[in-house]
């Protein structure tokens, strides 16, 4: 037995010894059937998954990926226009993952889906190519969120703050500001150290164009690319454009650096996989999304983190946005990325009408980072903001009911009313952080309780630009130190007094 045994080991050990590894043969399938947007191939059994595949339609090869890998056809999805393609074609494998250029000198750009520029500005040179799927880091190589990333809007830097590395899902119905609230904290980013990407998945392409005019006026592309798959794009491009930003943003990751990376929006990404889905023969399950659908969106956002020193010490900051349908949250894609995300930012549509904007709800928006994505100076001002935002607005709608109110119920209505109008603020106007705790340190030290409700606004914005010509050292002091110091408190106070001797026509 132990004779046949060592034959064997022996006979094993010279086949190794003398193998010889055979270069894989290219080979070649035929387009079985064709969808919109989607082949099934035949022929291509040595198919990997999210491999590139070229299929030659008479003189034009176009690029398509692998997505179904069954039994006997593969199923792809073409990139770009699938028109000239027709059954019987031949389709090639390439032995390549699907991958995005990457590297600076696509910033200031706008770029397709497969990292092509659209913007007219000529070719983009790089050499690194990074593949749109990767397993996120694990969690021995991330550290806890501390970094704050400043959005410039003061109703979201006090009561629900983001912080470098998390992933902060903006949710709201149409046409209520979402988009808006990315784009202000882009602009916002300048002198901030960080790159930024925009993702526009499904926009109108004049959309997109107002967006980028917006930010080369703030000087905000100088740091900033833009991936677009427009409403026009083929619903395959449309599918993997997240997966391309991401990658891009990966790419600063891996050299230390910070990426807020925003994906405008999830839901026109879910939409689009339930198309190439449904085309492929996947399965449909509720709201007629394919089982995956949770998957698609987790392992996209799971790619955001903050990692630890020994790993770079780098973050990807993730702002994906959700479009409810006349604000129901318990929708499928909904509750799906609010429980991948780490808070969100609820924006509400009748406060939105009542002129509240931005149209942030205190009560339904959480930050499950909290004040530790915030600066110290902010944390003793901004404390208890949100409590007191989100109890005026119960008490609110109490009050009206009732005429006999006590003083401290009339108390609570009054700072209510006076924080409602400083959460106000105009679109493309973020404010710096020290600035923000001027504003909020008026109002909690009761400095505003004697200007009328309705010049709140017009007090706020006078008392910033006196603030920024005569009190440059404190706005200074509180941006270099982070904290509030006895004697920029005392600075802080005697500024906001001087102001209010200079405008008393708004003092009641």
């Amino acid at each position: 037995m132990s004779k046949t045994k060592d034959f064997i080991i022996e006979q094993l050990k010279e086949q190794i010894a003398g193998f010889k590894p055979v270069a894989r043969e290219m080979t070649v399938g035929r387009v079985e059937k064709l969808f919109d947007g989607i082949a099934l191939v035949s022929g291509l059994s040595g198919a990997m998954m999210s491999e590139i595949l070229q299929f030659v339609s008479g003189d034009k090869i176009i690029d398509g990926v692998a997505l179904n890998l069954e039994e006997d056809v593969v199923g792809a999805i073409i990139l770009g226009e699938y028109i000239d393609i027709k059954e019987g074609d031949e389709v090639r494998l390439t032995g390549k993952i699907l991958s995005v250029p990457v590297g600076n000198n696509l910033i200031g750009r706008v770029v397709d889906s497969l990292g092509k520029p659209i913007d007219g500005k000529g070719t983009i040179s790089t050499k690194d190519f990074y593949p749109i799927e990767k397993i996120a880091p694990g969690v021995m190589a991330r550290q806890s969120v501390t970094q704050p990333v400043q959005t410039g809007i003061k109703a979201i830097d006090a009561m629900v703050p983001i912080g470098r590395g998390q992933r902060e899902l903006i949710i709201g119905d149409r046409q209520i500001g979402k988009t808006a609230i990315a784009i202000d904290t882009i602009i916002n980013q300048k002198g901030q150290n960080m790159k930024c990407i925009y993702v526009g998945i499904g926009q109108k392409e004049s959309k997109v164009a107002g967006i980028v005019a917006k930010l080369e006026e703030a000087g905000a592309m100088e740091y900033t690319t833009i991936v677009l798959a427009g409403a026009s794009h083929p619903a395959s491009l449309s599918f993997i454009a997240p997966y391309a930003g991401c990658a891009m943003a990966e790419y600063f990751l891996d050299k230390g650096e910070d990426v807020l990376i925003v994906y405008d929006d999830l839901s026109k990404h879910a939409v689009a996989y339930r198309e190439v889905s449904l085309l492929l023969r996947r399965p449909p399950g509720r709201e007629a999304y394919p089982g995956d659908v949770f998957y698609l969106h987790s392992r996209l956002l799971e790619r955001a983190c903050k990692l630890n020193k020994d790993c770079g010490g780098g973050s990807i900051t993730a702002l994906p946005i959700i479009e409810t349908q006349n604000g129901d949250v318990s929708a499928y894609i909904p509750t799906n990325v609010i429980s991948i995300t780490d808070g969100q930012i609820y924006l509400e549509a009748d406060l939105f009408y009542q002129g509240n904007r931005p149209a942030v709800n205190a009560g339904l928006s959480v930050s499950r980072v909290g004040s530790a994505a915030q600066i110290k100076a902010m944390k003793k001002v901004a404390g208890k903001l949100r409590l007191e935002a989100a109890q005026f607005r119960e008490l609110a709608s109490f009050a009206q009911f009732g005429s006999d109110l006590d003083e401290d119920t009339k108390r609570k209505l009054a700072r209510g009313q006076r924080l409602t109008e400083v959460f106000k603020q105009g679109q493309y106007q973020p404010l710096s952080a020290a600035e923000q705790v001027a504003v909020f340190f008026a109002l909690i030290n009761n400095l505003m309780d004697d200007v009328p409700v309705e010049k709140i606004t017009e007090f706020e914005a006078g008392l910033l630009v006196y603030v920024r010509a005569q009190g440059t050292e404190v706005l200074e002091a509180i941006a270099k130190t982070g904290e509030l110091a006895e004697e920029t408190t005392e600075s802080l106070k005697k500024l906001i007094n001087e102001y209010k001797e200079t405008v008393d026509y708004l003092i009641k």
